[in-house]
């Protein structure tokens, strides 16, 4: 299992982000590998801004879902994460119609803090964005 200290199959995922952003966004998990994960994201009218490129703003919702998820499952049980800093450098347009590909690996997986890089790509395989999110570890209170 590598990194990941429980797992979320991709329906587990889908009914736990049923009706919020990354749903809306149409954000799915490809795939889990030891210290990676993946993620995808169509590029529609949801996602684009008046030029007709993916908005980047919509890389920075891909890319802290894909983060904070990577965060959640690097934890035990009865642990989350809460985003502290999440920055973006949009490198390639996107253009409607693509489908881009995020990849998140950690780069620091502390008590307190995690540091998470993010790559998103176009479909062709260029580098569009790089993304880094800043989470921070909280026990999870009783409800």
């Amino acid at each position: 299992m590598g990194v990941w200290k429980r797992a979320m199959p991709p329906e587990a995922y889908a009914a736990r982000h049923a009706g919020t952003m990354p749903s809306l966004l149409g954000i799915e998990f490809v795939e889990w590998g030891e210290d990676f994960a993946r993620a995808t994201m169509p590029v529609d009218e949801r996602h684009i801004q008046p030029a007709g490129i993916l908005h980047g703003g919509a890389s920075v919702v891909l890319a802290e879902t894909i983060g904070s998820t990577c965060g959640v499952m690097a934890l035990e049980e009865g642990w989350t994460v809460v985003g502290l800093e999440v920055n973006a450098n949009h490198l390639a347009p996107v253009h409607k119609g693509d489908v881009v590909e995020a990849l998140c690996r950690p780069l620091q997986l502390g008590s307190s803090v995690q540091v998470w890089h993010i790559e998103i790509r176009r479909g062709d395989g260029r580098l569009s964005c790089v993304s880094r999110l800043t989470t921070v570890v909280r026990k999870l209170r009783a409800p």
